[in-house]
């Protein structure tokens, strides 16, 4: 079973979308704050991340940007799940290494999509 770390402060959005995943046959594990996200990737290898953009401290951007350049996770897809619909916001997101952004609230099908743009049905 893949597993997926889904970084989201807000705890109720951060389970459902672990809920969904588990749905989709992932093990997914929520982490409610940027640091704790980055804590909980040396023990658990996800083969996707799912990651919020507006967080207190680090925000989305920069958590993404930390991931592509760090050569333990550069290769772990990360698809953004944001509140804001901006095109400009999607574009910096792929622009900084995201595979997909998924404009909240996230559906089954489009949380589907983005796994299996990911390479994992």
């Amino acid at each position: 079973m893949p597993n997926a770390l889904v970084i989201d402060d807000n705890r109720m959005v951060a389970d459902t979308l672990c809920d969904m995943l588990g749905m989709l046959g992932m093990n997914a594990r929520a982490a409610y704050s940027p640091r704790t996200a980055l804590e909980s990737l040396s023990g658990f290898s996800p083969q996707v991340v799912l990651l919020d953009l507006n967080m207190p401290g680090l925000n989305g951007l920069e958590v993404l940007r930390y991931l592509k350049r760090d050569p333990a996770f550069k290769d772990i897809p990360v698809v953004v799940v944001t509140a804001d619909p901006l095109p400009q916001t999607a574009w910096e997101a792929k622009n900084d290494g995201a595979l997909a952004v998924i404009v909240k609230p996230a559906t089954l099908e489009s949380l589907q999509a983005a796994l299996k743009q990911a390479g994992i049905s």
